[in-house]
């Protein structure tokens, strides 16, 4: 990707510091031969190559597994039982992953694994896991690839499709940009497959029912993939309410996003943080009480994260990734954050300065226990 095609792309894309980027099977399988489409695979890779070296992070949500699996196993039928899904994408996940690795490594990159359930984005303390595992993927200069652990779940606790899941993605590692690569160039006013009339809707200010009506159903015709626009719209929506806006354009290009002719921009709702610490401060209810030193205080209000020294009191009995309410020594409420470590953690390290975290606890989950990222003045 040349620097006057970064130049090029949306400023919501152009300015974010983190990218989530889904990809759907029609895009990574080819539909003559049942393989990962090599050759689709790396120009991306290259692109991804540019945009990490100008300081961006990037999330690859990748489809295909089970796509890949079904030509692999030989199950042709079009309609599969569940456990022939699930038996689809165990077979199709490490030819994904190798696929993208080949891709990755013409360019210098590694990637790693991270298959993901609905569970793991909305229980709390598993939430907070992954996207630590993911911020040090990150850290290490790796491209995370993230699919749906389609091997151990049900239909009544999946995503469903991998653009949902992608939106959920973009929340965890709160991106501001969430792009889906489709085979359709975003969203039209009806079905252009069906309406050579249908009209281009380059910019979406705000989601209601008269946008949601034009979505349409999957391509029938690609054969493969699950999401259609309807699931897009849907994920947009997901990834607003986090403060992400969502790209929809088509990645029917060698190298997508230096080719981005048309495309369709759904704004967000907030910034990112602002829409993640309006989330702590009004809809969380605290599952315990921090009483601070009044130079704590001050320091939270500084901008500064909360270090185990300046905490005088525990209250409650709460775990890891669950909300407290933070106060000051006259009981006054000033803050409410997600603690990076438990209650009976916390009385245990209270007091104590950061460097000591370890030896007292055998472990450590960082030198704060609630980042300023995490927390929310009230």
């Amino acid at each position: 990707m040349s620097l006057e095609a970064i130049k090029s792309l949306p400023d919501v894309l152009a300015s974010a510091r983190r990218i989530t980027i889904k990809v759907g099977s029609a895009l990574v399988v080819d539909a003559g031969s049942g393989v990962a489409d090599a050759a689709w695979m790396r120009g991306l890779a290259e692109e991804i190559a540019t945009l990490m070296a100008r300081g961006k992070s990037i999330l690859l949500v990748s489809s295909g597994a089970g796509a890949l699996g079904r030509r692999y196993l030989g199950l042709t039928r079009k309609k599969l039982k569940l456990d022939e899904k699930q038996a689809a994408a165990a077979a199709g996940q490490p030819r994904l992953m190798s696929a993208w690795e080949e891709a990755f490594a013409t360019v210098g990159l590694k990637t790693a694994q991270v298959l993901l359930t609905r569970e793991d984005t909305e229980k709390r303390r598993r939430w907070l896991n992954a996207r630590a595992t993911i911020d040090t993927l990150f850290d290490l200069g790796c491209v995370p690839i993230v699919n749906e652990n389609d091997t151990v779940v049900t239909e009544e606790i999946r995503y469903g499709d991998n653009d949902r899941l992608a939106a959920r993605a973009a929340q965890l590692v709160r991106s501001e940009a969430l792009v889906l690569l489709s085979d359709i160039d975003g969203l039209y006013t009806d079905d252009p497959r069906r309406n050579p009339a249908a009209e281009h809707i380059p910019l979406v200010e705000k989601l209601d029912a008269s946008i949601e009506a034009m979505a349409g159903g999957a391509n029938a015709q690609a054969g493969v993939g699950t999401g259609g626009m309807a699931t897009k719209i849907a994920a947009a929506r997901i990834a607003g309410s986090a403060g992400c806006a969502t790209i929809i354009t088509s990645g029917q290009t060698i190298r997508p996003l230096s080719n981005m002719a048309r495309f369709t921009v759904i704004k967000p709702q907030a910034s990112a943080s602002a829409a993640y610490k309006a989330w702590i401060a009004g809809t969380v209810v605290p599952a315990g009480k921090l009483m601070l030193d009044d130079g704590a205080v001050r320091a939270l209000r500084n901008g500064k994260s909360l270090l185990p020294s300046g905490i005088v009191e525990v209250t409650g009995h709460f775990e890891k990734g669950d909300s407290v309410s933070i106060v000051s020594p006259a009981g006054e409420e000033v803050a409410r954050g997600i603690a990076t470590y438990s209650a009976e953690a916390i009385r245990a390290i209270r007091g104590r300065a950061s460097k000591d975290i370890e030896g007292i606890l055998g472990y450590t989950s960082g030198d704060e226990v609630i980042h300023r990222d995490d927390m929310a003045l009230v």
